[in-house]
């Protein structure tokens, strides 16, 4: 049976070197590579052997008696936490890696919301056993208290199925037919094993396993433990449709691109072809050419792929990393969002559209960078998670390009949504052009994004207009008129709209909709966000009060510090703005032996509002690309509405009626 596991932690908790001593336990590996070595198998990039950390999802196979495993090593970093989310599209179960020394980080909140989110089994594997100061029951209490109640520590005997009576406890605890069993006359291990497989599936418990990855302590437990526990049914699926998730785009050493995908159904072979999105949301066809199965740095040739299997494809031009290609095309949406935004510096001979044209195909690998050209300046600029990531992509641009490109001073990219429902009107008819759109905007959900939905009769405006409507409503960022940043959490809802018979072409309607937004939001009540960061800092106690005084001045909203003889925990919320500058001082306060982690956690109403948009001096009517006009047509000749006037000469009446909301 065909298997993917993904390992999932905060930096240096030692996922990494779990996946070495799990690959050795399986026989891939003669001995374990080590990060600190720079020998890891799984962190092939020379990038990453460099900085001793993992940055893009390394990949390897091998096999468990019946079950053959791929197994992905994910980034760690908080600043590649976009790349560890969409490596969750093709896992089967995630272990989760915990120091115990140092605890349950910010960032492990934000990796098992998001590992939950993808409805995804779970292991937890408690590491650094061996360190002074490691404490496998405070870290578990931790668990319990910060992540998920149901997570329960195992021994060597799950995987024979021989629990242990607490192991007993905690899985008839989740199961009443069990429970009364157990309680009257005992229950067979069998009975035991059989509720423990089907409550791990469900999400109902999440074994936790101890132990010392650098000296392969508690790694056999571990591994046959998942073994043993998880279940996964693909077999089943071979005579589907073909359908796959892409989680990875890259490029080969001689520059192919590849789609790296995980077969959800049916099989792919050599000279398929399959259906992907395209850039305006319809759905083209392409071949492919060859499928690569990857075990670190090299890969096999295969001539198909059946349902659970990973593989690389080359011969893919379309689809993105999050996308659903075969079977019924989608894209996903992503919770994970930079917070940053920085221009690319270059000089002679470096022209503009080359350094774009490379800065776009990483965006094809990542599509959160989010490459654009800064409106007043011209310069190219991207969006980032953190520093590091700007570091990495500096040296792509050398290594892969052959560009010396340096980053400006990052910015906090800020967000802006509604807090009231507004209407918004667009027309668009020059001269032989036609097209009217009416749409009601409305406050979304904190971190929804843009949404479409349509309550127009068919009978009023055909439904393949309709979809092209919502194409444009979803194609694009669309930027709020505060501060020109890109809009969200807003559902926007197609309530009447017109089209010609004669003269209507694809291209009026995205007009009429870019129009029908933009002016809508002149007229609404714009509410600028920020990103807040959740943060943890350990801090000796001789520079504590230094440090309270130091968040309180950030504007931090945080918790009564946990003290020990020596150090205090803090943890809170701080807007980035405040925070993102803060470690290189939290640094200097402790003379280098406090700590510091924080990792994005939500957007919110800004603090500083009025400052931020003053400082933008943001004018939303210069832009001839964000109009919120309208063009009208009189006498053979189309001319200029202004957004305030232009509900009084839209042709559409009032609509009489709605039908039910329905995504076109």
């Amino acid at each position: 049976m065909n298997r993917t596991i993904g390992i999932l932690a905060h930096a240096d908790a030692g996922k990494t070197t779990l996946s070495e001593q799990i690959l050795c336990l399986a026989g891939v590996l003669r001995a374990p590579g080590r990060v600190d070595h720079q020998d890891a198998f799984m962190d092939s990039d020379a990038m990453e052997r460099r900085r001793g950390i993992t940055i893009f999802s390394g990949q390897a196979v091998f096999a468990l008696g019946e079950n053959r495993y791929t197994l992905l090593d994910t980034p760690g970093h908080a600043d590649f936490s976009a790349e560890m989310e969409r490596a969750l599209q093709a896992l089967d179960a995630a272990i989760l890696v915990v120091s115990c020394v140092e605890g349950v980080q910010s960032h492990t909140e934000t990796i098992w919301r998001l590992a939950r989110r993808a409805g995804l089994p779970a292991f937890f594997f408690l590491n650094k056993t061996d360190r002074v100061g490691a404490d496998v029951d405070r870290t578990l209490a931790a668990i319990r208290k910060r992540l998920t109640p149901d997570c329960a520590l195992f021994g060597e005997g799950a995987a024979q199925g021989r629990f242990s009576d607490a192991e007993r406890e905690e899985i008839a605890a989740r199961d009443e037919a069990l429970l009364e069993r157990y309680l009257e006359d005992g229950a067979t291990d069998a009975a035991f094993m059989e509720a423990a497989r089907r409550e791990v599936a469900q999400g109902r418990l999440f074994p936790a396993f101890s132990g010392a990855a650098l000296r392969g302590e508690g790694v056999e437990a571990l591994l046959y433990g998942l073994d043993a526990l998880l279940t996964t049914d693909y077999a089943s699926r071979l005579d589907e449709p073909f359908a796959a998730h892409v989680f990875r785009v890259r490029r080969d050493g001689q520059g192919a691109r590849e789609t790296h995908m995980k077969v959800l159904a049916g099989r792919l072979r050599v000279k398929d072809e399959v259906q992907a999105l395209t850039a305006d949301g319809g759905t083209a066809r392409e071949k492919a050419h060859e499928l690569r199965v990857y075990h670190g740095e090299r890969y096999r040739s295969v001539a198909q792929a059946g349902a659970g299997e990973v593989v690389a494809v080359t011969g893919l031009a379309l689809p993105l990393p999050g996308d659903r290609i075969g079977d019924r095309p989608a894209r996903a949406r992503f919770e994970t969002r930079p917070m940053l935004r920085a221009r690319a510096l270059f000089g002679p001979p470096l022209q503009k559209d080359a350094v774009l044209a490379a800065m776009r195909q990483l965006e094809q690998e990542d599509p959160a960078l989010s490459v654009g050209v800064d409106p007043d300046t011209g310069e190219p600029e991207v969006s980032v998670m953190g520093p590091i990531q700007l570091e990495v992509l500096q040296e792509l641009l050398r290594t892969r390009f052959a560009m010396d490109v340096r980053f400006g001073d990052s910015r906090i990219l800020y967000l802006e949504t509604i807090a009231a429902p507004a209407m918004g009107v667009g027309h668009y008819e020059p001269l032989r052009h036609y097209a009217e759109v009416h749409l009601r905007l409305t406050p979304g959900p904190r971190g929804s994004g843009v949404t479409f939905q349509s309550v127009c009769p068919v009978d009023v405006l055909a439904l393949n207009w309709q979809r092209l409507i919502g194409t444009h409503v979803l194609e694009r960022a669309h930027r709020g008129v505060l501060t020109g940043a890109p809009l969200t959490d807003v559902c926007v809802t197609l309530v009447t709209g017109r089209a010609h018979l004669k003269h209507t072409e694809g291209g009026d309607f995205r007009e009429a909709t870019y129009r029908a937004i933009r002016q809508g939001l002149m007229g609404a009540q714009s509410v600028l966000l920020e990103p807040v960061c959740r943060f943890a800092l350990s801090v000796p106690q001789g520079a504590l009060g230094r440090v309270l005084a130091d968040l309180t001045r950030l504007r931090a909203d945080f918790e009564a510090p946990q003290q020990t003889d020596e150090m205090a925990s803090i943890e809170g919320l701080c807007p980035a703005s405040t925070f993102m500058r803060y470690p290189a001082a939290f640094t200097a306060a402790t003379h280098g032996r406090g700590t510091v982690s924080y990792a994005l956690s939500h957007y919110a109403p800004c603090h500083d509002a009025e400052q931020v948009v003053a400082a933008a001096a943001y004018n939303p009517l210069a832009s001839l690309a964000d109009t919120p006009d309208s063009v009208f047509c009189s006498h053979g000749a189309g001319f200029n509405v202004s957004w305030r006037e232009a509900p009084a000469w839209a042709h559409c009446p009032p609509p009489e009626r709605e039908t039910r909301p329905f995504v076109p």
